[in-house]
């Protein structure tokens, strides 16, 4: 994954997978505010390991008919445009994604186990945001936004942040 250049007070976002299909694959014109966020730098969208190889293997399904040269360009634009969140040493030495770390109390538990990476890396992250069309995940929207995690919405209804300078003031 390449690594970007965090904007000084950026917010951070987390998109789950069908966000990003529908911001790079569908170029769903619902998502081009935030495609215009990202590419300003308003906000900074955070994946880790895991959502990075959910994301290539959802390019491989039959049903996207992608060649293996467009899910290359795929997998570069994702890799442009998120920062990777920094695994971190467990106690044997061994490398995984410092969402592992979240206690487990402290997000809610998705009824769908495969959403709950998403949970687990808006904590870990710091995000202000995990965007999402998933019921699942968005039927906990007001839980985490009353004990004051982070806001679950979604991209339709998320309202983007004005860009900040490198300095950290608006522009």
């Amino acid at each position: 994954m390449a690594e970007i250049t965090l904007v000084a007070g950026a917010p951070r976002i987390v998109l789950d997978t069908n966000v990003w299909l529908d911001l790079l694959v569908f170029a769903d014109p619902r998502t081009a505010p935030l495609r215009e966020a990202l590419d300003s730098g308003a906000v900074t969208a955070v994946v880790d390991a895991g959502c990075r190889e959910e994301w290539q293997r959802v390019l491989g399904y039959p049903l996207l008919r992608l060649e293996p040269s467009r899910r290359d360009e795929l997998v570069a634009a994702f890799d442009a445009l998120a920062w990777a969140l920094p695994a971190v040493s467990g106690a044997d030495g061994t490398a995984r994604s410092a969402r592992a770390g979240t206690a487990a109390g402290s997000v809610p538990r998705c009824r769908d186990p495969d959403d709950q990476k998403f949970l687990e890396l808006a904590q870990a992250s710091g995000a202000r945001w995990l965007l999402s069309r998933d019921r699942h995940l968005l039927s906990l929207a007001r839980r985490c936004k009353r004990e004051g995690l982070f806001e679950i919405t979604t991209p339709e209804e998320w309202v983007s942040p004005r860009p900040t300078t490198r300095t950290g003031t608006t522009a």
